[in-house]
């Protein structure tokens, strides 16, 4: 099962999405648990963070546009505070 997965999106790719009309989300220096009910999808603004499934790791920041899927079960570890707009859903 996939749980995550990055990429550096175009301009062309983040206009076609619609990403600046996603909410946005900001977070400071911090380590807390989350599941995935639904498919998020985010665009890394500022900062940088970690997350941790279970020894699988992928690390993100500014430029990445990054997705988890339901049922991911994992530990968020915000590295340098975030902002991120998100997308639930698809």
């Amino acid at each position: 099962m996939v749980k995550f997965d990055k990429k550096k999106p175009t301009q062309e790719e983040l206009d076609k999405l619609g990403v600046n009309k996603w909410g946005t989300w900001t977070k400071e220096v911090s380590e807390f648990p989350w599941e995935y009910d639904d498919k998020e999808t985010f665009y890394v603004l500022e900062g940088e963070a970690e997350i941790d499934s279970e020894g699988e790791k992928i690390s993100f920041g500014p430029g990445d546009l990054v997705t988890c899927y339901p049922g991911l079960k994992c530990t968020w570890k915000v590295k340098k505070p975030i902002k991120k707009h998100y997308r639930f859903g698809d």
